[in-house]
Parts: C-alpha cells; sequence; structure tokens
C-alpha cells in the first residue's frame, strides 16, 4: 500500500503529502493559513487518522469484493469559495481511473456507470455514521475557513502580476511553399494566458493556456498577419507583433552556425597544411 497526496490553490500547489511522512509538508510559506498552530495540528491528525482508516478500508473490500492486486485508486475532494461566503464542496472516488461514487450532500452515491460492486460499497460506507459526519465537517466547515485563509495569507503571492515577453519566429517548414510561424510568449504569472493568430479581427489559430501558438500558412498568405497576446497585467492594452517575414528559422539558423563552424575548421586546416607544406619546401 501507498498513499500520496497533494493540494492546490487554483493552479498553485500549496502541500504535498508523502507515503513515508506522518507530516503534512507546506510548498509555500504561507500554506498554514490563519489557522493557529494547534488548529493545524489537529486537522493533520484527523488526515492521519483518515488515511490509516482508508487503507484499512481498501484491504477489507478488496478482500469482500475479490478485487484485484495491484489496484490504484484516487480521491479529489475540495471546495470552491464564492464571494458572499457562499462555497460548493466536492468529493470523488475512482477505481484504476474511472470514477465510480462520490459523497453528495451527506451520504455516498454511485457514479453514472459504476460497476455492480459499488453498490455494495455504497452501502457499507453509508452506515458509518461517524465517518460521514466527519466529511461533512471538513467539506462543508473547514475546507472553506481554511481556502479564506490561503486567499488571505498567500494574498500578495496570489495577486502577483508579471507582464509576459513575446516574439515571433518560423519553425521548419510544414512542406513546400508553406510557412510556420510561431508566436512565443514567457515570463508571464499567473496564467491563463491568451495567445492568438489574427489577419485584422478574423481568428486564424488558438493557442489559449500555451507558451506558444503556431500557424501553418501557405508562404504567399504570411503578409499581414499578427499575434494578439491578452493578458490581465497589461491594463488592456494587448500586445501586438506583425510578421513581417524577417524571421529566421530555428533549423536555419542551427545550420548556418554548422556550416559556418565547418568553414572555420576549412580555413585552420588549410592554413595549418600550407604552413606545413611552406616549412617542408624550405628544408628541401
Amino acid at each position: 500500500m501507498r498513499t500520496d497526496a497533494l493540494a492546490w490553490l487554483g493552479e498553485l500547489q500549496t502541500h504535498s503529502w508523502s507515503n513515508a511522512s506522518d507530516t503534512i509538508r507546506f510548498v509555500k510559506p504561507w500554506a498554514q493559513g490563519t489557522f493557529s498552530s494547534q488548529q493545524w495540528i489537529h486537522l493533520q491528525n484527523t488526515f492521519r487518522v483518515f488515511r490509516s482508516s482508508f487503507i484499512r478500508d481498501i484491504q477489507e473490500f478488496a478482500k469482500m469484493l475479490s478485487l484485484e492486486y495491484p489496484m490504484e485508486l484516487q480521491l479529489s475532494g475540495g471546495c470552491e469559495v464564492h464571494p458572499g461566503n457562499d462555497s460548493e464542496h466536492f468529493l470523488h472516488v475512482a477505481h484504476q481511473g474511472e470514477h465510480i461514487l462520490s459523497f453528495q450532500r451527506t451520504a455516498w452515491e454511485p457514479a453514472p456507470q459504476a460497476p455492480q460492486w459499488v453498490d455494495l460499497v455504497i452501502k457499507v460506507l453509508n452506515q458509518n455514521k461517524g465517518t460521514k459526519e466527519t466529511v461533512q465537517w471538513l467539506l462543508n466547515d473547514i475546507c472553506p475557513q481554511f481556502v479564506n485563509g490561503l486567499l488571505e495569507t498567500g494574498k500578495s503571492e496570489l495577486e502577483k502580476q508579471v507582464k509576459p515577453e513575446a516574439w515571433l519566429s518560423s519553425g521548419l517548414s510544414p512542406g513546400p511553399g508553406r510557412l510556420l510561424l510561431v508566436c512565443h510568449v514567457s515570463g508571464f504569472y499567473p496564467k491563463p494566458v491568451w495567445v492568438m493568430w489574427m489577419r485584422g479581427e478574423q481568428e486564424h489559430a488558438d493557442g489559449t493556456w500555451h507558451l506558444q501558438a503556431t500557424l501553418d500558412v501557405a508562404a504567399g498568405e504570411a503578409a499581414g498577419l499578427a499575434c494578439r497576446v491578452k493578458y490581465s497585467s497589461l491594463g488592456g492594452q494587448d500586445l501586438v507583433l506583425y510578421w513581417d517575414g524577417s524571421h529566421t528559422s530555428v533549423g536555419l539558423v542551427l545550420l548556418v552556425v554548422t556550416c559556418l563552424v565547418f568553414l572555420f575548421m576549412l580555413i585552420l586546416g588549410l592554413t595549418f597544411w600550407i604552413r606545413r607544406l611552406s616549412s617542408y619546401e624550405d628544408f628541401l
């Protein structure tokens, strides 16, 4: 048996918990949120007991249902906090990558198209009143309180904005008479970023959430194209880079550098050979 856990606040990892440790590790210095040390110790102990119980329950279910080893189970749980202290929670369980059951309101329920044996698992789980109450407490009370605390203690990092840098290049040609235009965007924080090739106001290729957007076009159609980058820290002023045909292919650059190195070595070799020949003729 091995259990590993990760915790995320949006796109930012905040905690990790390895199989060999009884302590949850802070990935961020502010990951304790506004919880006191005593509150955090109590929460950590709750998760430790939950992990032990989870392993024991899985072994019992595997024996009862004759499930084959090795098996992999994933739990995904948390909450979404909205303005006005409203929140939504979720807890899903998957077996071998397939969603099999969820905790809904006050009880466990099967996922659509779950295997038949899941009904027996749910029947047993729903008979455990103490575990259900603990799950409700964690999802309804602790999770929103903890998330709000993280938003407060991590405010400076969560609100950090770094403007992106953008530049254009051409990649290796996709075929005769065609160009591969590449729009690179880097150095921005946080996600998401919006990158799009445009001709006037018309969209040509979507690279949303990517660091680069590529566009395969006929060589004669590259004129007039522009790469537009939208990002929250730009204050509504999009970055627009116009294609002017002067961007050298990476493959071509490497080829030119290789040729130059070869030419340099050839010149050195010829110079050395001529000097050796001259010395030999002087000796004669």
